[in-house]
């Protein structure tokens, strides 16, 4: 077959719920939003400029960000007619992709279908026997692997470590993934390709937009908290980087030819020590700290007053820090490698020199009582009391397939349920000290947490510009979606 008119779909099919809109591509942690938010997925938006370069005929295809019927994207899939379609699941939807694959097998019998994502990484037999996909990439270099698939499907390439196929009815594997694979091999993202005015606004942490994001490691240089999805993908002893230069020619790429405003960086944590002072120092030597506002999520012990003072002069402005409980038992139960003490005064920190931070946070916990979840709202009022923090995540404590705390929760019997379905955040699905009703009024509590007069009004003082006002606006119809969430 010629490869050139081989065609290859990057898919996210619609899946339409009650429940809202799935955040589903580039999420460590699935939600259903009742405010959208379209996050720009790196690895599938990766392997799909990987496989134009290497000349198949490649459709983006996330008809969740399109907001297409099931209808009109199965109609517009037909017509492209594509010989391999990649989907990303993650655990909360696994089910329905099953059926979506089963659906897909009958109106488009000759065409290969891959499966990748952090679950099925942990349980990639479990969907090998449910449903008729062809072959899972497992691992987080699933952009790699989905291209030697193709070369291996129409080139006879040997498939690489880390793959899950069928062979004469059989389930074979190439055994364990490699995280070998050199990131500066891999091409810019293809923007236009992969359609990325549909993630350039409907964002909560962009204040100036049009917003975009890259990603310079996978995925954080200490990669073990127990309850991250993402260690399943990279463990911390993997942990990769793209140099800094070619981080530097790529926010030029997004500065002079897509003129962005704001760029986020969702690696599980930004690179620090040498390889951040070398950025920063290129930030500022090339002009784009004048140009553009730089996001990135770092972890909360990791760099001095000096390091984020020159963060501040090379242009970064959001901050997001995973703070998850003020409880010291808690940090240590979930392997933070974080003490309480050091939370203020990284805050301090980053607010001095100039960044804004966000904290992202976790109620329901198996082995906190109440008191001590009240803990850690109380550490968020204070937080925002304070002025050291400006905006928060909150969530409920999942334990996903793969991280140490699934396989805790399966020995010391927590689990309330294993229905996928309910591992979306919708409700409490471990035993713990809390009923439900307390893990949900805790989290809508922590949204609330900043909603004080003299937050209020500090923010109102803080306006400098049109931006301002519109993040500020944003900001508080996204706190409402999220109330709405936790309801």
């Amino acid at each position: 077959m010629n490869k050139q008119k081989l065609r290859i779909s990057v898919s996210y099919p619609p899946l339409p719920s009650e429940k809202g809109v799935p955040l589903l591509g580039q999420n460590r942690q699935f939600q259903w939003f009742n405010n959208p938010t379209y996050i720009y997925p790196m690895v599938p938006a990766y392997a799909a400029s990987l496989l134009q370069e290497n000349g198949y005929e490649v459709m983006w295809d996330d008809a969740i960000a399109e907001q297409l019927t099931p209808k009109d994207w199965l109609k517009r899939l037909k017509k492209f007619s594509p010989h391999l379609i990649i989907l990303e699941t993650k655990t909360p939807v696994v089910k329905r992709h099953w059926k979506i694959i089963r659906q897909l097998k009958k109106v488009l019998p000759e065409t290969k279908i891959v499966f990748v994502g952090d679950h099925v990484t942990a349980l990639p037999l479990e969907s090998m026997k449910n449903c008729p996909v062809d072959f899972i990439a497992t691992g987080g270099d699933y952009d790699f692997l989905s291209l030697n698939i193709a070369n291996h499907i129409y080139r006879g390439e040997p498939l690489e470590a880390g793959i899950f196929y069928r062979e004469k009815k059989q389930i074979k594997t190439t055994g364990h993934f490699l995280l070998n694979h050199n990131l500066d091999d891999l091409p810019f993202i293809d923007r236009d390709l992969t359609k990325w005015q549909l993630y350039a606004y409907k964002n909560g942490n962009y204040k100036n937009t049009p917003g975009t994001y890259v990603y310079s490691s996978r995925d954080c240089w200490w990669g073990k908290c127990t309850f991250c999805s993402w260690t399943t993908l990279y463990p911390g002893k993997d942990y990769r980087r793209h140099s800094a230069k070619r981080m530097l020619d790529e926010i030029g790429i997004l500065v002079e030819h897509h003129h962005v405003k704001e760029i986020m960086d969702d690696a599980g944590t930004f690179p620090v020590g040498g390889w951040l002072k070398e950025f920063c120092e290129g930030m500022i030597k090339r002009g784009y700290h004048k140009k553009i506002k730089f996001d990135c999520n770092m972890r909360l012990n990791a760099l001095t007053q000096k390091e984020y003072d020159l963060m501040g002069r090379a242009g970064f402005r959001f901050i997001l820090y995973g703070l998850e409980s003020a409880n010291q038992k808690t940090l240590d139960r979930i392997n933070k490698n974080l003490s309480v003490d050091q939370i203020e005064t990284t805050v301090r920190r980053a607010k001095k020199a100039g960044l804004e931070p966000h904290i992202t946070v976790m109620m329901g916990y198996p082995w906190e009582t109440k008191p001590e979840a009240k803990n850690t709202v109380g550490l968020a009022k204070k937080l925002f009391d304070r002025g050291y923090v400006d905006t928060l995540q909150a969530t409920i404590l999942i334990p996903y397939p793969g991280t140490p705390l699934f396989a805790e929760c399966k020995t010391k019997k927590w689990l309330l349920t294993e229905n996928w379905d309910e591992f979306d955040q919708r409700m409490a699905i471990m035993k713990s000290p809390l009923t439900e009703k307390d893990v949900k009024e805790l989290t809508q509590e922590l949204y609330k947490s900043f909603m004080t007069p003299k937050f209020i009004l500090r923010k109102i003082a803080g306006i400098r510009s049109y931006n301002d006002i519109k993040f500020i606006f944003r900001a508080g119809v996204k706190v409402i979606g999220h109330l709405l969430d936790f309801s």
